[in-house]
């Protein structure tokens, strides 16, 4: 679904991410993981097109995404960051419906899509009259994924969806992901700094350090046959967790 092609962006001096080369299956959810900093989130927005890479090639689909290409592009991805990017002035509802309202959809179309996303997203109708700040922060993710579901998108890509909750409601919502992307079977690229949460919701892994890969595969590649000796390091430091 996603090719990138010795892909490099530099701000400055400073390289986030370096002579990436990449494949994301579809259908499957790939996790981006590694420690702050390493360019995952970076490698994310080059996906989505909101900057173009200084070096390489990204495709989406088999098409370069560009600055130009993006807009049109986007519609067929969703997305949702960390602190789900709620417009304050904008009830729940009319945060989901935003692209579809710009888009043209008609009342009748929006309502029903609204009807069908809720249930997913395990959101009462009733909270989508109500503004970002008046519902919890669990609930906004929520909210968030809905939008990001609207266009009824071939992929979604989630930036640390889940990092800004507690516990208790990071654990409930972690099991409602991976049971919507069973269900809806759509390609997935998640970005988490979490290994226990990457195992749990991706059925791949793509370790990164200082903006480069540095080994991708599943869990047990990563944790039986590491290639690098910061790949070992990473997976120990979190083996306090249940993994």
């Amino acid at each position: 679904m996603f090719s990138m092609r010795s892909v490099t962006m530099s701000f400055g001096e400073a390289a986030a991410v370096s002579g990436v080369d990449l494949e994301i299956a579809p259908g499957e959810t790939t996790a981006l993981i590694g420690p702050s900093g390493c360019g995952k989130s970076t490698l994310l927005r080059l996906m989505l097109g909101l900057v173009e890479p200084t070096g390489g090639e990204v495709l989406f689909d088999g098409v370069p995404v560009t600055v130009a290409s993006s807009p049109a592009l986007r519609q067929r991805m969703g997305y949702v960051i960390q602190s789900g990017g709620l417009f304050p002035h904008l009830t729940g509802g009319e945060n989901v419906a935003l692209l579809a309202r710009h888009l043209g959809w008609s009342r009748a179309r929006i309502h029903e899509r609204l009807s069908e996303l809720a249930p997913v997203a395990r959101i009462e109708p009733a909270l989508l009259d109500r503004y970002p700040s008046e519902i919890s922060g669990g609930q906004a993710q929520r909210v968030a994924l809905m939008r990001a579901l609207m266009l009824d998108p071939d992929v979604l890509l989630l930036d640390e969806p889940l990092g800004a909750l507690d516990p208790i409601v990071r654990a409930e919502l972690q099991e409602e992901l991976r049971d919507i992307f069973e269900r809806l079977e759509k390609t997935v690229v998640i970005v988490t700094h979490d290994l226990a949460e990457a195992k749990f919701l991706g059925s791949a892994m793509v370790l990164m350090q200082h903006g480069r890969v540095l080994q991708a595969g599943s869990f047990e590649d990563i944790d039986e046959r590491p290639v690098d000796p910061f790949v070992s390091q990473f997976v120990s430091a979190q083996r306090s967790r249940k993994l």
